[in-house]
């Protein structure tokens, strides 16, 4: 199994952000998220036992899952939550752990939004990596970008861990709340560092 770091951080940090510049820089980079919309998108693996638990109305006319009406009733009703992630889960955590197995890069980072909350992956985990800025830079950021409103933003920051919580269990922080070329800086001086703890633990 490769050298595996462990990225996350609460919503509008800039977690893809730090994960392409690690991939750029020649890291395998697996991320959950974009599993979890091949599971979803039109003929994804999810798609037929989301229909059955839910019911057409949650799958949109392309074939996909409706994710919007999914992410209002998830908010509403904690059990569809529990349901709905009842069936991505497992098979998200399945393709993942085979990617991470199967990188050929010298270290992966695994991208986990609530990595630190579910605590799915820590047997893969040598490093805990958290993207970190300040709550209204998380809150301008996903208003601007997902065009919700403050209060929707806030009810999701709720629903993941404190900023303070997940500072204490990061290994490495990278601070975002300057300019990219910040953080591009911050991610090169990361990636050096794991290059050297991937070799030392392959010896």
């Amino acid at each position: 199994m490769p050298f595996c770091v462990g990225l996350t951080g609460g919503i509008g940090s800039g977690k893809s952000s730090a994960a392409r510049m690690f991939q750029a820089s020649g890291a395998g980079v697996v991320d959950v998220d974009d599993i979890s919309h091949a599971l979803t998108r039109p003929g994804g693996s999810a798609i037929a036992e989301i229909s059955n638990q839910f019911g057409r109305d949650f799958i949109a006319t392309d074939g996909s899952l409706d994710r919007a009406r999914m992410r209002e009733l998830v908010f509403k009703d904690p059990q569809a939550k529990d349901r709905l992630e009842a069936i991505l889960h497992p098979l998200i955590g399945k393709q993942a752990r085979e990617q991470v197995a199967l990188a050929r890069q010298p270290y992966v980072m695994l991208v986990v939004p609530l990595l630190l909350e579910k605590n799915a992956y820590h047997d893969l985990l040598q490093r805990v990596a958290v993207v970190d800025c300040s709550e209204q830079t998380q809150i301008d950021r996903t208003m601007q970008r997902s065009n919700l409103v403050e209060s929707a933003v806030r009810a999701i920051m709720a629903a993941q861990l404190s900023r303070a919580d997940r500072l204490a269990r990061a290994n490495d922080v990278l601070h975002n709340d300057g300019a990219e070329d910040d953080l591009r800086r911050q991610v090169a001086v990361l990636h050096q560092r794991y290059l050297v703890l991937a070799r030392e633990a392959m010896r």
